[in-house]
C-alpha cells in the first residue's frame, strides 16, 4: 500500500476526489431532509458511482454514470418488495447475480451497471429497507449520482488530462473463451451456496456471505486467483474487525467522529484497491462497523457474525471455481504472459519507428497497456507466490518471472521516454538491436501465436546518432531480460508457465 507506484499521483487524486464526492452526496441528502437510511444509501451509491465506472473516455464515463439509476432503481424496488418473502427474494437476487456478471461481456459499462445493480440489492438488505421508503431511496440515489458527477466531471475531472488506459481484452482460447458466461454460472452457484449457508448462520445478516462471494469474482480469471482473493478478503475482514472493536464500538455512533472516520475509510478503499485487496477490505470492514454504529445496532457479536458470513462466502466462491467450469491457474498465466511478451515486442517496434522519424508511431499507448497486462500476470501468478504456497520451486520460478517481466517493463518505459524526445534520432545500430529483441520474443512466444507481427527490418537506419545511445542501452537490457526469461519459463515440464 505504501510503496506501490502511483504515477502522476493518480491514485492519490482519485481517492481524495472520492471523499469529496461521497461527502457532497451525503450532505445533499441531509439538506434535503432525508432519513439516515436514505443518506447512507446515497453515500454508498456515490461511492459505487466513483469506484465502478471505468470507461476509457470521459464521455463514456458520463453516459455510464447517467445509466446507473436505470440499473439500480428496478432492483431497489424488487428487493424492498420481496423483503418478507425469503424464497422469492433469494431467487431474485441470484437472477441479479447472473445478469450482473453476464453483463461484463459488454465491457466496462456492463461491468459497472452489473455491480451497481447487485449492490442496490445488497444495500436494501444491509439497511432493511421497506417499500414505503422507496421514494426517498430513489431521491437519495439520484442526488448521489448528481453530486458525484458534479465532482467527477465538473469540479475535478482527472480523466480529462490523464485518460485511463483501456483494460486488457478477455483471454481467448480453449477453456478461456466466453469468460463472462463461465463466471456468471460460477458466481451464481457460489452466491447460492453462500446464501444458504449464510441463512443457517444468521437469518438477519446472511447477505454478507452473498456479498463476499460476489466481490471475490470481480477481476479474477482462474481458480487460483479466486482462491487467493478469497483468502485476502478474509484477512482484510479479520484485521478490520479487530480495528472495529477498538474504534467503532467505543464511538457508539457519535456523528462527527464517525463521519470523519468514514471519510478516512472511503479514502483508504480507493487508495488501496489497486495494490492490496486485503487493505481495501480492511477499510470496507471498518466502514461497515462505523455505519452499524450510526444505525445503533453495533456490538462485538455483530462483528464476529460478519467474520463468519465472510468465511462462508469465501467457501462458496471456492466451491464455485472448483466445481463449475474451472480454469486452472496455469492456463490463465500462460495466456497473460504471452500477451505481455507480445506487447513488449509491439512497444519496441513502435519506439524504433518513432526514433527512425515516423511521427505516426507512438509507443506510449502500448507501454500503458503493458502495465495493465503485467498487473494481470501478477494477479494470475498470485497463487504460486503466496506465502502459504507449499510449492517452493514453482514459487521461486514465478517470482523470477515477475521480476524479469518488471525489468522488461522498466526498459520499455525508458525506451518510450527516449522515443518521445524530439532530439533523439535513429541510428544504424537500432535496427540490429530491435531485431535481436524481436528474435528473443519469438524464442519465447512463436510468431504463429501472436496477434500482430510487425517487422522492424524495414525501418531505415542509415547513420549513427548520439541521441540513440539511451535507446540502445534500453534495448540491450531488454534483450538480456528476455533471454533470462527462457529458463524459468521452460524448465519443470510438469508445470510449465509457457509450454515449449
Amino acid at each position: 500500500m505504501f510503496v506501490a507506484p502511483d504515477p502522476g499521483r493518480v491514485r492519490l487524486r482519485v481517492s481524495t476526489r472520492a471523499v469529496l464526492g461521497v461527502a457532497l452526496a451525503v450532505a445533499a441528502a441531509e439538506l434535503a431532509g432525508l432519513s439516515l437510511v436514505a443518506s447512507i444509501t446515497g453515500g454508498l451509491a456515490a461511492m459505487l458511482a466513483l469506484f465502478t465506472v471505468a470507461d476509457t473516455g470521459v464521455r463514456g464515463q458520463a453516459v455510464t454514470t447517467a445509466l446507473l439509476p436505470a440499473a439500480g432503481f428496478p432492483v431497489l424496488a424488487l428487493a424492498t418488495t420481496l423483503h418478507d418473502q425469503p424464497l422469492l427474494r433469494a431467487a431474485a437476487w441470484l437472477a441479479v447475480v447472473f445478469c450482473g456478471v453476464y453483463a461484463r461481456r459488454w465491457g466496462p459499462r456492463g461491468h459497472a451497471l452489473g455491480i451497481f445493480a447487485f449492490m442496490m440489492f445488497f444495500v436494501t438488505q444491509f439497511l432493511h429497507a421497506l417499500p414505503a421508503q422507496l421514494p426517498e431511496l430513489y431521491g437519495a440515489v439520484a442526488l448521489a449520482v448528481t453530486a458525484s458527477s458534479a465532482v467527477r466531471f465538473g469540479l475535478w475531472c482527472i480523466e480529462r488530462r490523464t485518460p485511463p488506459p483501456a483494460p486488457p481484452a478477455p483471454l481467448p482460447g480453449r477453456r478461456l473463451a466466453r469468460p463472462t458466461t463461465r463466471q456468471a454460472f460460477q458466481a451464481t452457484f457460489a452466491c447460492a451456496v453462500a446464501l444458504a449457508a449464510g441463512q443457517l448462520i444468521s437469518p438477519d445478516r446472511w447477505y454478507w456471505a452473498v456479498g463476499t462471494a460476489w466481490w471475490i469474482f470481480v477481476n479474477t480469471a482462474s481458480r487460483g486467483e479466486t482462491l487467493v482473493r478469497g483468502f485476502r478478503r478474509v484477512v482484510g475482514t479479520v484485521t478490520g474487525i479487530a480495528a472495529g472493536l477498538l474504534i467503532a464500538i467505543p464511538l457508539a455512533g457519535a456523528p462527527a467522529p464517525t463521519a470523519a472516520l468514514v471519510a478516512v475509510c472511503v479514502f483508504g478503499i480507493f487508495y488501496t484497491a489497486a495494490p492490496s485487496y486485503s487493505w481495501m477490505m480492511f477499510f470496507v470492514t471498518v466502514m461497515a462497523g462505523l455505519l452499524y454504529g450510526l444505525l445503533g445496532v453495533l456490538h462485538p457479536g455483530l462483528l464476529l457474525l460478519r467474520l463468519q458470513e465472510t468465511a462462508v462466502g469465501a467457501l462458496g466462491a471456492a466451491l464455485g471455481v472448483a466445481l463449475i467450469l474451472p480454469v486452472t491457474t496455469h492456463a490463465a498465466t500462460d495466456a497473460w504472459i504471452r500477451r505481455a511478451l507480445s506487447c513488449v515486442h509491439g512497444c519496441t517496434t513502435e519506439a524504433a519507428r518513432r526514433l527512425a522519424g515516423d511521427e505516426q508511431a507512438d509507443p506510449a499507448p502500448l507501454a500503458a497497456e503493458l502495465e495493465l497486462l503485467l498487473g494481470r500476470v501478477r494477479l494470475s501468478l498470485a497463487p504460486l507466490v503466496h506465502p502459504l504456497s507449499p510449492l517452493r520451486a514453482r514459487k521461486a520460478r514465478a517470482r523470477q518471472v515477475i521480476g524479469l517481466l518488471d525489468d522488461c517493463a522498466r526498459e520499455v518505459r525508458g525506451l518510450t521516454a527516449v522515443a518521445a524526445d524530439p532530439d533523439a534520432s535513429h541510428d544504424a545500430r537500432l535496427a540490429a538491436a530491435c531485431s535481436r529483441v524481436e528474435a528473443a520474443v519469438h524464442a519465447l512466444v512463436p510468431p504463429a501465436t501472436r496477434q500482430t507481427e510487425v517487422h522492424i527490418h524495414s525501418v531505415p537506419a542509415p547513420r549513427h546518432h548520439p541521441g540513440a545511445e539511451a535507446a540502445l542501452t534500453h534495448l540491450e537490457a531488454l534483450e538480456q531480460a528476455l533471454g533470462e526469461l527462457d529458463a524459468p519459463l521452460r524448465t519443470s515440464p510438469r508445470a510449465p508457465l509457457v509450454p515449449a
